[in-house]
């Protein structure tokens, strides 16, 4: 029976050249996107991560203890963590670094003097502002050579002075600097201008994987990063074979025990490690979600494809039945087939796969700014999961079928080729089919009224739709027939080839439902996640339309940073301001958990944020009195009038027990708390500044030459954005963008498989129907007239997916909307009339497109060769 199957393989080249493309890109998705995760990951990992494979141990400054010279909140601390000269008077300088290098097992010592800078490209827009933590900084230290090892030069020449700096490659490359270019850049106040001197190399995967690197020379960089003559970290490799630990031990008794400490390469990685799975953790999961789809969708067109083959085949097994053949030795023989079917397509499709995984970090560039770039990452997973797809989806979608063909009395399997199901078959289906749509549907329903978007509620949304979505797929063959009943009235005003085009699609309703299977699935993803998507989307846009009374925002891109008091200043003088007031942004540990507090002056936040107060009122805010979000008050069980202990800021702040004088509804401008701005700035993590600009102007200002002017205010500051009300809007919604642009990918995917389905399908159903062909065409069908039918069987099935997909889809958002609803106040559903259009003519045209092809051969065979071909 090997024989045979090898035999039965060779003899079908043509026939199996489909199904094994099928299987390959059911592969291609699914090991394509597994290598995608991996490799995002690995990049994003690399992109927040230090190496340490050549550091034994690392000697860092201890930070001041509270109320200390240079502590946070203490007088004379710095305006800024970005800006230390004052609150990190280290021990670590030169003499200590020659201290540590004497010590035995001591290989090298490297100091650094390292911070964050984000520059402007060379049109003077901020580089890669999506990415402010891979800003780097550091100090060119050179050795006894005069060449820092960690930063060789490939062209130009080291920074010398105050006035030079050097830069990455990359760096050089996305900014389209050239030697001799002036340089605008900021590393956490005022604008700097320098010159650029050198470019450098650098094995920092913080860089390489999308970020920056400035390079300034060692004074500039202990005068910006730490203070004159110290440094941020010093590290030490160690002699092959000295013990870590004991290195450590040795460095530690060299140290200060109140100014500076000693960790190990090893114990750093560690921590970083745990540090990079939470950042990472989400890109994993979203990536996944590509896989899980192609999985989903890719099995449909895998088990579709061979049902057909082997259905196709059901006369040549009666005949191996009939010269003695068991039963077993049959769906032996098939399986065999499938096996190397499988090997071959799992092949070929991991190869397209990898070009997949090179593909989708562009369709995923939802920001204008590149995901972190790295090599593609081949692990086990994606291989394993080649062949589970490929060989165990084909096995078992060929062992179904086989099974059943090996059933049939050799006789009655040569009587015909189709076997339609029989009526006890058809009410199992419509059994099962009702039995999980009411589960699902129930499951779905028992969510309308609940208000709470918790993990357990998700999984159950979650698993009703899956449950949905299988009992459509389970009710599809039942479901063909009327509906593609109803569309007969439309497809015979085509004339005779709508008719028959009809019929052909009624032939075989499970065939039908099985290719219209993937897309119906695809279309029910991107129509539920579009409603979904479109719905939360104005919701937030009413939200934080209505709490925000500023024009402009002038922000920095994290609290850490602070506003230079001069360019606020220069923003007030900007002609046809009204009014700017500074917020302040910090964190805020409250019940078990860190929000975001806003420190402003309570008159001017009624005019700019529009708080609406569900009780109490702005009016007694002050030192010790805070008002709360509508969400954290609930979380917390507080209202006005109560109290709560709370700890505002940085390290070596106090708890304190502050009075809520109001509740308010969850405003973004307002973020989750608002206090005094005195009190905020005091205890905030760049003490005494602000990290916000509202702005009003007169007459709503003249578009783009005011931004323009207040940006010139802030002096083309690249750690500082301008938003407008249009901008913030968008900005309250932005993580839908990442929701639209992975529903808009679904559709991709989803689409080409449905298309190669539909493909295929068509290309075994035109084949087996080859001799009625050349009958219509001997009694006067022309070439065109063939290739009408076709198409418009196609656009049939295709039709018959969308429609279902759009139902099921749409019932998903509607009752899954009821959990955004109670997480979103304004949240109420709004259908999105053009994506759901666009999906339609898409899939309308998938069918259309798909059909080209089966189409063409036919149309082109003469009316007696048709009749001829076996």
């Amino acid at each position: 029976m090997l024989k045979t199957a090898l035999r039965n393989v060779l003899a079908h080249k043509a026939r199996l050249l489909m199904t094994v493309l099928a299987v390959a890109l059911g592969v291609a998705f699914v090991s394509g996107t597994l290598v995608f995760a991996d490799s995002s990951t690995a990049a994003h990992r690399a992109a927040v991560s230090k190496d340490y494979a050549d550091i034994a141990v690392t000697v860092t400054p201890k930070d001041p203890p509270p109320g200390a010279p240079g502590a946070a909140g203490a007088p004379g601390a710095a305006g800024s963590v970005g800006s230390v000269a004052d609150a990190h008077a280290t021990a670590l300088d030169d003499e200590l670094a020659r201290k540590l290098a004497a010590l035995p097992g001591v290989s090298a010592v490297r100091p650094a003097a390292d911070g964050l800078a984000t520059l402007n490209a060379s049109d003077g827009s901020p580089l890669r502002t999506g990415r402010i933590w891979a800003h780097r900084a550091a100090a060119y230290v050179p050795g006894a050579d005069g060449k820092d090892s960690r930063l060789p030069l490939t062209g130009g020449r080291a920074p010398r002075d105050g006035t030079e700096i050097a830069v990455d490659s990359g760096t050089a490359a996305a900014g389209r600097f050239r030697i001799g270019d002036a340089i605008t850049l900021a590393t956490d106040g005022p604008v700097m201008t320098k010159r650029l001197v050198g470019i450098v190399t650098t094995r920092d995967t913080r860089v390489t994987a999308g970020g920056t690197l400035a390079v300034f020379d060692k004074a500039t960089a202990q005068g910006l990063f730490v203070s004159p003559g110290r440094y941020t970290s010093i590290d030490l490799s160690a002699v092959p074979g000295t013990d870590e630990a004991e290195l450590s031990r040795r460095v530690a008794a060299l140290l200060p025990a109140d100014r500076a400490e000693a960790t190990t390469g090893t114990a750093q990685a560690a921590q970083q490690a745990v540090l990079v799975d939470t950042l990472t953790r989400g890109n994993e999961k979203l990536s996944l979600v590509f896989a899980g789809v192609a999985l989903f969708i890719g099995s449909f067109l895998i088990v579709n494809t061979f049902t057909m083959l082997v259905a196709r085949r059901t006369r040549e097994i009666a005949l191996l039945r009939a010269i003695g053949a068991t039963r077993r030795q049959v769906v032996r023989s098939l399986l065999w087939e499938a096996v190397l079917l499988g090997l071959a397509a799992s092949g070929l499709g991991f190869l397209a796969g990898l070009g997949i995984a090179s593909v989708l970090p562009r369709i995923l560039n939802i920001t204008g700014e590149a995901l972190p770039r790295g090599p593609l990452v081949i692990g086990p997973l994606p291989v394993v999961a080649a062949l589970a797809v490929g060989v165990g989806i084909t096995v078992l979608a060929a062992w179904l079928p086989a099974r059943k063909a090996a059933r049939i009395a050799p006789v009655e399997a040569m009587r015909t080729a189709e076997q339609p199901p029989t009526v006890a078959a058809s009410r199992v289906r419509g059994a099962a089919g009702a039995l999980l749509l009411a589960l699902g549907a129930g499951l779905l329903l028992s969510l309308a009224g609940v208000k709470d978007a918790s993990e357990e509620n998700l999984r159950s949304a979650m698993f009703g739709c899956a449950l949905l979505v299988v009992a459509v797929i389970v009710s599809a063959p039942l479901l063909a027939v009327p509906v593609l009943r109803l569309s007969g009235r439309l497809t015979g005003r085509l004339g005779i080839t709508g008719h028959l085009a009809h019929r052909n699609a009624l032939r075989d309703p499970r065939r039908t439902a099985a290719t219209a299977s993937a897309l119906m699935v695809s279309t029910a993803l991107v129509a539920g996640l579009s409603v979904i998507g479109h719905s939360t989307g104005q919701a937030l846009d009413r939200q934080a339309a209505a709490g925000l009374g500023a024009d402009y925002v002038i922000s920095t891109h994290t609290s850490s940073t602070g506003i230079d008091p001069a360019a606020v200043q220069r923003v007030s003088a900007t002609p046809g301001v009204r009014t700017a007031t500074g917020v302040c942004d910090s964190t805020l540990f409250i019940g078990g958990g860190v929000r975001q507090i806003s420190g402003v002056d309570p008159a001017a936040a009624l005019s700019v944020m529009k708080p609406v107060f569900v009780s109490g009122s702005l009016k007694d805010l002050g030192p010790g009195r805070i008002a709360l979000s509508r969400t954290l008050a609930r979380e917390n069980g507080v209202s006005a009038g109560d109290r709560i202990d709370a700890r505002i800021g940085g390290p070596g702040t106090d708890v304190t027990s502050y009075t809520v004088v109001g509740v308010y509804e969850d405003n973004p401008t307002a973020q989750d708390v608002l206090g005094a701005r005195a009190e905020v700035q005091e205890k905030a993590l760049a003490p005494g500044s602000v990290q916000r600009v509202l702005v009003r102007v007169d007459n709503g200002g003249d578009g783009g030459a005011m931004k323009d002017r207040l940006r010139t205010a802030t002096g083309n500051n690249p750690l500082l954005q301008v938003q407008d009300r249009q901008e913030l809007v968008r900005a309250a919604a932005g993580s839908l963008g990442t929701l639209l642009t992975l529903t808009y990918a679904l559709l991709a995917i989803g689409g080409v498989i449905a298309a190669l389905g539909i493909m295929n399908t068509l290309a075994m159903s035109v084949s087996d129907r080859t001799r009625e062909i050349g009958v219509l065409r001997a009694i006067g069908m022309d070439r065109a007239g063939i290739r009408r039918m076709i198409r418009v069987e196609s656009l049939a099935v295709a039709a018959f997916g969308t429609l279902l997909g759009l139902a099921t889809g749409l019932f998903g958002a509607w009752t899954v909307g009821a959990l955004t609803n109670g997480a979103l106040k304004d949240y109420s559903l709004a259908l999105p009339w053009g994506t759901l259009l666009l999906v339609c003519l898409i899939s309308l045209a998938t069918g259309v497109v798909a059909a080209a092809l089966p189409a063409r051969r036919p149309s082109t065979l003469s009316p007696l060769e048709a009749v001829a071909e076996l």
